[in-house]
């Protein structure tokens, strides 16, 4: 495909009207619904083997030809269950996630709610099983199985075990409770935390996280369902506040002994004087020979980020190898990374120079070179391949909303480009970073699979189409989706939009239109993916005569530092500047009805919404909020803090985007919408504008979702989003 280096202001998407005569439903359109599954692109599963590569699916798992695609049954399900002897313990129902972990050994990994094994398919003999600790590693992220000790860390009634691999058991905690919380992600899941243990190359070694939040205020969330409402608080903590305390335990396997890393001794505090102790521990990774433990240390203040190593037998510091502080925030999101075939040399992820991009380091801290460079973004590492002596990554140094694959030399930072198709690629390596299995999406093709060789000799740079999945959509009236470019409210920036319009748009009409809007960091909404990474309830819209107009303003990601970094300790302000620019692009627009102007959006995006409409009163007719937070001193300490500093630092700040003193404001149709047990926003924000807008006289709509947190799930979600579509269609058409 020929590359298009810089991108059309305007990319249009269309199908001959004569092909599209079915309307769509909410129940196809909306996650919830019953039907959804039915319009989305054809996908296939994969697993690697090795350097081989495997289908799996429900019945039947194939080994594919990576030159050819041609595929070749490896075994059945009923195969499987009948060598499994047809017990219960053991029964398979799918073989999707079937993962086979060892590269040179003809064993598959399986596993249920009762038991875990490993299944050699070719002696058709079960050779190792677990099903002491519930093993539920296929469905249950929590439980972290190690392939090469075949250990397993689990946390049952809050308290952790490890199931070593001859299959005993130890129970590592005795404390452990819904205050002192063991094995788990903590810092509510910020700086890239997703789990809470960690295990040693060789899998004789788990560091686990332990968090007390004894300390931290309860957070009364009450469930109504029981004939007698019970009591079930969250502890939450605000920013400004009180917060946990995070400490990293080893669990040493052959020993049977637990030590913990002798960190700096955090205070829990939010005074001034406790802002530079590093509190938050975060990236936890291992040296390649187990002995030692390496994690980013961050202060309360999130401006000063250091790199410490320590010794993992006695858990004592040994030395701080790296530091990055800011004026603003530091923000670590990844570990460190060794090179596979050095020992001595690891990469490390930066936004140092104003980007993200690798560094290589020695590994007792020695900057031995920066390896890629340049005003875009690494968003990912995806492996290494030990050959070439390359890092395989996802960037989007082709374009801002484009995410291509390429090969990164450890010796001289050569980048070299592994595709040439326009879109959004995301990739899995090979262990040995031979081959890559590529997904990708153009903003017109739903769905593309391919195999893509990296080595050297006859099946270099080769790439073998596994799947081209057909648009699902091919018998329904599409919108139009169109993609383009204005500048941000300070004149020089560039930001990216897509506008959806109706099928049969007509320049001649004018129509009324809906701003959805995020806008704030860690999330984008405009990507050069399928349809633009275009949501399908604006496609609901767009079918109800709606224009739906998306903005990725100052703030959000993958377009470096600075861009998302000038929101701090104003957060919305920049933002709304920004939306504000594409209102005044809207003007220009003769088919767009200004008296009929809509504004929807959900967390942030809730925040944004009613910020909008409470600032641009005479602007905005209707509104529809989702989870919205009202005021940041009620929001959690880590995002926070680190957007806005505490509202101690920083109370201009906080009372300057605070929403509550400016519920006089509102004019037009608002309506908030809230999951009644929301964790993430808690009710305090909502129910704390509504008694706002009361004693100021104005007058919000307002619904709650029983039983619901901040984002609605099942059927409540085509609900929600008919509720939404309801509000515009009484108050703005």
């Amino acid at each position: 495909m020929m590359k298009i280096k810089s991108l059309l202001l305007l990319f249009i998407l269309s199908l001959p009207m004569m092909a599209q005569e079915k309307l769509f439903t909410l129940e196809e359109l909306n996650f919830g619904g019953n039907k959804y599954r039915t319009l989305l692109p054809e996908n296939k599963w994969y697993a690697w083997w090795g350097d081989e590569l495997i289908r799996t699916d429900v019945e039947a798992c194939y080994q594919v030809d990576k030159t050819t695609g041609k595929e070749k049954m490896l075994f059945t399900l009923d195969e499987v269950n009948k060598w499994l002897g047809n017990n219960d313990l053991y029964q398979v129902r799918a073989l999707y996630s079937a993962t086979f972990p060892y590269p040179d050994e003809p064993l598959v990994a399986l596993g249920n709610q009762k038991s875990f094994l490993l299944l050699n398919f070719k002696t058709h003999q079960i050779v190792w099983q677990d099903s002491i600790s519930g093993q539920r590693s296929m469905v249950n992220a929590a439980n972290d199985w190690c392939p090469i000790s075949k250990a397993t860390a689990y946390v049952d009634d809050n308290q952790l075990f490890v199931v070593d691999g001859q299959g005993k058991k130890h129970q590592l905690t005795t404390d452990g409770s819904r205050e002192i919380v063991y094995g788990q992600s903590v810092h509510r899941n910020e700086f890239g935390i997703d789990k809470g243990t960690f295990w040693s190359p060789d899998g004789q070694r788990l560091a686990f996280y332990r968090m007390d939040q004894s300390m931290v205020t309860d957070y009364p969330q009450v469930n109504i369902f029981p004939r007698e409402a019970t009591y079930e608080p969250d502890k939450y903590p605000m920013a400004g506040m009180t917060s946990h305390v995070v400490t990293v335990g080893i669990y040493d396997v052959t020993t049977d002994n637990t030590i913990y890393l002798k960190t700096p001794a955090g205070s829990v505090c939010g005074d001034s004087a406790a802002s530079s102790v590093p509190i938050y521990f975060t990236n936890i990774a291992w040296s390649p020979d187990g002995s030692t433990i390496y994690m980013f240390e961050l202060n309360r203040d999130q401006n000063d980020c250091r790199l410490v190593s320590y010794d993992a037998t006695t858990g004592e510091r040994i030395a701080e190898l790296y530091r990055e502080t800011s004026d603003k925030y530091v923000e670590p999101m990844h570990p460190i990374q060794f090179l596979p075939w050095d020992s001595s040399k690891f990469i490390m992820q930066s936004q140092r120079d104003g980007y993200n991009h690798l560094y290589l380091y020695s590994k007792d801290g020695q900057l031995l070179r920066q390896l890629t460079s340049g005003p875009w973004v690494v968003q990912e590492v995806l492996g290494f391949n030990a050959k070439q002596k390359s890092i395989l990554i996802a960037a989007n140094k082709y374009h801002p909303l484009h995410r291509w694959l390429y090969s990164v030399s450890v010796n001289n930072g050569k980048m070299t480009e592994l595709v040439t198709a326009d879109g959004v690629h995301r990739a899995e390596a090979s262990p040995s970073g031979n081959y890559l299995l590529d997904r990708h999406s153009s903003p017109t093709q739903p769905r593309n699979i391919d195999v893509v060789s990296i080595t050297s000799g006859k099946t270099a740079g080769h790439m073998q189409r596994l799947l081209a999945a057909a648009d699902p959509w091919a018998d329904y009236q599409q919108p139009i989706f169109e993609c383009g470019t204005i500048k941000a409210a300070d004149g020089v920036t560039d930001l990216y939009y897509r506008m959806v319009k109706p099928y049969n748009f007509n320049p001649e009409k004018k129509y009324p239109t809906v701003v959805y809007v995020y806008g704030g960091p860690h999330a984008h909404s405009v990507e050069a993916s399928w349809h633009w990474q275009s949501r399908s309830w604006e496609t609901y819209m767009s079918q109800k005569g709606y224009i739906v107009f998306i903005l990725d303003n100052r703030g959000s990601e993958n377009r470096g530092r600075d861009f998302e970094q000038a929101t701090f300790r104003q957060l919305g302000q920049i933002e709304m500047q920004d939306q504000m620019k594409g209102v005044d692009y809207l003007r220009t627009l003769p088919y767009i009805d200004m008296d009929r102007l809509g504004v929807h959006g959900w967390s942030f995006g809730g925040f944004m919404t009613i910020s909008l409409m409470l600032n641009y009163p005479d602007v905005f007719k209707v509104g529809v909020a989702g989870g919205p937070v009202i005021d940041w001193k009620w929001y959690e300490v880590m995002y926070g803090e680190r957007y806005m500093d505490t509202p101690q630092q920083n109370p201009e700040g906080y009372e300057k985007i605070s929403l509550i003193n400016k519920a006089g404001n509102l004019k037009g149709r608002l309506q908030i919408i809230t999951g009644y047990n929301d964790n993430t926003v808690v009710p305090q924000h909502c129910l704390s504008f509504l008694d706002a807008c009361i004693k100021a006289g104005t007058q919000p709509d307002f619904f709650a979702y029983p039983g619901e947190k901040h984002n609605m799930r099942g059927h409540a979600s085509v609900h929600l989003h008919e509720r939404i579509t309801q509000y515009f269609e009484d108050y703005l058409k």
